[in-house]
């Protein structure tokens, strides 16, 4: 999350590419889409018999702050083709008129980020360069979205109809318009969803464009960024001109500005009216955008959307699930499609990429990625990404090691080629750490080590553009990270001292994750000193209320008593923070007054009297406030990352059965509707809590392998655990006759021995086959012996 907007879990209601013909005229493509729907309800319960991109709708979370985008990018592809309607982030369902249709968008971010080169088709004299004026007309009759795909009628100009499409590193783009000799395409380099501080706009030649956009900007200022792109049409323009301002010059070839800027391209379509085109970028330069244009352009966009569809149905295969109605299946692969969305790839065609240090470096041997939202996706995303595209996360925990050995320091939240800052406490650490848990950096393991330890015992230098952990001198001092209200940020960004408590915490977690590492590497002694730092925790806990308080740089306990009330938390109060001590629970619970205490805040936290009765209305009514609303609460925000572990905390009071009951009160947030989710996705990480959840296998302390069970819901789950980089394998998680009644463990099995304990770890899942729960109406005595819920993580050796 980010400010102003965070998070919100989303979840599930009750309990690409579309082949076809082209986008004109619109009744023949909405009668293609009908039918190819209708053909996959018959068999809706049984996964093998769907076209799995067609139970995707990309319009989830596309209102009310879910802040994704409806267009068309392949999985963890550098482009992002979608239209931009004048939201912050890029689109809202509310609004009715486009500006563009723009190459850069990240999925759930809470501020403007990216919307760079936004594309739209005209017809007339071009008179006007303010894209939010030149806007077109449409709505959302005729408009669809499918992976990869995307198609809308703009109502202004004529009527023009446009689609969408992409492959990794280009804009597959295809209009229609109406007969006229002033068919126009206007690129806008000078607007986007961030600040442009300079652009520049080329006509090359008569069917092509170059751009270099320079941008900065997100949530706060950032270091400047810049990204390439070309744009080359797949026959001559008969006209074309730029504009500088408000000033459009006919047959200009070039322009230069700090404000508005771009070019514009004019076709005769009195008799041939489709335009085809297609958009490379680069982070690099333009020579690298051109490149990209050779490896993937000069294909028909036909071409581009089928293939596009092909690359989502082989990922959503990866989790083939039976059971379930229409609507729950639709949003669980929906989040599936969105965990895929992001990291991205972030070197070219040739393997160059931009580094931190803003040269140009080359990748051997593995694919460079980046946009790193590590404060979300460090809690869900990540696992998710590591059981099913093990390859692909090897090649991300690598591409944040280059980020310190070229940068100077890991990331804290990095877009593109710059850190942004974003965001608090270090969440670097568990995402490597879960890597080396995982088995994705073997070769590397030392590498990996040597920069996390940096990170965990120092500050970046004033020089660096990274906070890090900006608060640890006074954390390895004191013990915590001390809450400094109104202190003045030295660096852009999110500041540790403006949230003191909730940073310690977050450091403490993270430095319980690096000292099981260090541990399995035999560094013995950092080991014993990272595990005595995890009980950190303990220094902000304040015995005369029970919870955890911020301290000032004296030691005092800062802000009201009220936990409700509690100050220097990041998006929560201390009601929410409490549960964030995954390493430890145990020494937490033991904190408040052992197990029966425990429970009974726990049960007072979710409400769970009232969700027992009405677990729809608790969600909607109770949990959540909004969106953006994280303050003065004490009962569960399912929207926002500090709590999406706190359900699982039951599993340590030795009540597992409430875990379930919580989780599937919260997935009933999730729905198949715009409104489908009431906060940020956060670079997948609401859609991967949904998905994990919904499969019954949770990552419970993240940075580790260890993997929480509850109730799922559906009667099975086959996951595919061999996309190149394991042996292969499939892991098979059922639950016979499970539903909103039917939905408490009796007992478990893990292939042919029971499962008392209420986790597994990486190794049981990748070596095991079968998960197979036996469910009923009422709760058991299942999970609830004694060394059954998850073992703490990174304790001090005796």
């Amino acid at each position: 999350m980010r400010r102003p907007g965070r998070n919100l879990l989303v979840f599930l209601a009750g309990a690409a590419l579309l082949g076809g013909a082209a986008v004109t005229p619109a009744q023949a493509q909405t009668a293609q889409t009908e039918a190819r729907t209708a053909k996959g309800a018959a068999a809706r319960h049984h996964a093998a018999d769907d076209h799995l991109t067609d139970l995707v709708n990309p319009f989830i979370g596309s209102e009310n702050d879910g802040n994704t985008y409806p267009g068309a990018a392949v999985p963890f592809g550098m482009v992002q083709l979608s239209p931009d309607t004048g939201h912050t982030t890029g689109y809202s369902y509310s609004d009715s008129r486009i500006r563009g249709f723009s190459s850069v968008h990240i999925s759930g971010v809470g501020c403007g980020l990216g919307g760079d080169l936004p594309v739209l088709p005209t017809t007339g004299d071009v008179t006007e360069t303010d894209y939010s004026k030149y806007a077109a007309e449409y709505d959302h009759d005729d408009e669809e979205a499918h992976p990869g795909y995307y198609r809308v009628g703009l109502k202004s100009y004529g009527g023009i109809g446009a689609e969408l499409s992409a492959t990794t590193r280009t804009a597959a783009q295809r209009y229609t318009f109406p007969a006229t000799d002033k068919a126009n395409v206007m690129l806008n380099a000078g607007q986007a969803l961030h600040k442009n501080a300079s652009t520049g706009v080329e006509v090359l030649d008569s069917r092509t464009i170059r751009t270099a956009i320079t941008g900065k900007g997100f949530c706060q200022d950032t270091k400047p960024y810049t990204v390439y792109t070309i744009t080359r049409f797949d026959r001559p323009f008969t006209s074309f001109g730029t504009w500088n301002g408000a000033k459009v010059t006919a047959g200009s070839k070039s322009s230069t500005s700090t404000g508005r800027n771009g070019a514009y391209a004019r076709f005769d379509t009195r008799e041939d009216r489709t335009v085809e085109a297609t958009t490379a970028i680069s982070y690099v330069d333009a020579a690298g955008a051109a490149g990209n244009l050779r490896a993937e352009g000069g294909h028909s966009f036909s071409a581009v959307k089928d293939a596009a569809d092909r690359a989502w149905e082989k990922r959503l295969e990866l989790v083939e699930a039976q059971g379930g109605d229409t609507t729950l299946r639709r949003t669980f692969y929906s989040s599936l499609y969105r965990s895929f969305l992001a990291p991205n790839i972030g070197s070219d065609a040739d393997g160059r990429y931009k580094g931190w240090d803003q040269k140009a470096h080359s990748a051997k041997g593995f694919d460079y990625y980046q946009n790193w939202s590590l404060w979300d996706t460090y809690r869900t995303q990540t696992q998710l990404l590591s059981l099913l595209a093990p390859r692909e996360s090897r090649d991300m925990a690598l591409s944040v090691l280059r980020i310190d050995k070229e940068g100077g320091w890991l990331p804290k939240w990095g877009y593109g080629t710059v850190e942004t800052n974003i965001m608090t406490g270090d969440p670097v650490t568990p995402f490597l750490t879960n890597a080396y848990q995982q088995g994705l950096l073997k070769g590397h393991e030392e590498e990996a080590y040597a920069a996390l330890k940096k990170n965990a015992d120092g500050v970046p230098p004033t020089a660096s553009p990274a906070v890090g952990r900006e608060a640890n001198t006074q954390y390895l001092k004191d013990g915590y990270a001390p809450y400094i209200k109104g202190r003045t940020h030295a660096k852009p960004g999110d500041s540790d001292f403006d949230h003191g408590a909730s940073a310690t915490l977050e450091y403490a977690l993270s430095d319980a994750m690096l000292a099981q590492m260090a541990r399995d590497l035999g560094h013995d002694e950092d080991a014993d000193r990272y595990a005595g730092r995890a009980q950190n925790y303990r220094k902000i806990f304040d015995p005369t209320t029970g919870f955890f308080r911020a301290r000032d740089d004296k030691g005092a306990f800062a802000g009201p008593a009220d936990p409700a009330q509690s100050e220097g938390f990041h998006e929560g109060t201390s009601w929410q923070y409490q549960w964030m001590v995954p390493q430890d629970l145990n020494g937490m619970i033991g904190l408040i007054g052992g197990k029966t205490a425990a429970e009974q805040r726990l049960d007072s936290f979710f409400a769970y009297d009232q969700l027992l009765q009405d677990p729809v209305k608790t969600a909607r009514d109770v949990w959540v406030n909004g969106p953006y609303d994280y303050y003065n609460a004490d009962k569960y925000n399912p929207q926002n990352e500090p709590d999406l572990i706190a359900p699982y905390t039951y599993l340590s009071t030795g009540s597992p059965w409430k875990t379930t009951d919580v989780v599937h009160s919260a997935l009933t947030l999730f729905t198949d509707t715009p409104t489908g989710m009431t906060g940020n996705d956060d670079l997948g990480t609401m859609s991967a809590w949904m998905v994990l959840s919904s499969i019954g296998v949770f990552p419970v302390q993240p940075g580790t392998d260890s993997w929480g069970l509850s109730t799922p819901v559906f009667d099975r789950v086959d996951l595919k655990l061999d996309r190149g980089y394991y042996p292969e394998g499939r892991f098979t998680i059922s639950a016979e006759g499970t539903s909103a009644t039917h939905r408490y463990v009796r007992s478990a099995r893990l292939d042919h021995r029971d499962q008392s304990h209420t986790y597994l770890t990486t190794d049981d899942i990748r070596s095991g086959r079968n998960l197979t729960f036996t469910v009923g109406e009422k709760p058991s005595t299942w999970g609830t012996g004694t060394g059954d819920a998850p073992p703490p993580v990174g304790v001090a050796r005796k």
